[in-house]
């Protein structure tokens, strides 16, 4: 029996869905995959993945430049593997509190790449982040780290209970 290779792919600026995509890689090899997290710009080729998760973090209602240039680089070998999307972003409790909807540019990739589900996670704004407006945000009492490690696990899970089913 071969393990399952998943590639966790993150497009972010300031490292908040990098901690989400680490979070996600280390669920997965927990789980018993062989789990690859590698910034969505430095992806060169999927093909040897069984699965991929995708994600980018929203700015101003968009996702990742960097997410979307990898899904279009990909586009051909993603559509033959499963593959999931999320997102980081709300600076607010909003993702825990309900289900985002994918904003349009992710609900397009989801729609061109047969992605099997996309879903939103919290973001993270602090001190720590480069940012000229998020920190004059952080200094107005407007940030926080927002990102719940038990949903991110379990989605995971969910991840892997859905690629240990396929072929």
């Amino acid at each position: 029996m071969n393990t399952k290779r998943v590639l966790v792919a993150y497009g972010s600026r300031h490292g908040t869905t990098a901690g989400i995509a680490d979070e996600i890689g280390r669920t997965l090899r927990d789980d018993g995959f062989d789990a690859d997290v590698l910034p969505a710009d430095t992806v060169t080729d999927v093909s040897g993945y069984d699965g991929v998760v995708l994600g980018g973090a929203l700015y101003a209602g968009r996702w990742s430049g960097k997410a979307r240039a990898c899904a279009r680089r990909h586009a051909e070998q993603l559509r033959v593997r499963p593959v999931w999307l999320f997102s980081s972003g709300p600076v607010d409790s909003s993702a825990e509190q309900h289900e985002i909807p994918p904003v349009r540019g992710v609900a397009r990739r989801m729609r061109q790449l047969d992605a099997r589900e996309h879903v939103t996670f919290g973001g993270a704004l602090t001190a720590d982040n480069p940012d000229l407006v998020a920190r004059a945000m952080v200094h107005h009492g407007k940030g926080g780290d927002f990102r719940d490690p038990a949903r991110i696990r379990e989605w995971a899970h969910h991840i892997g209970a859905e690629l240990g089913t396929t072929d």
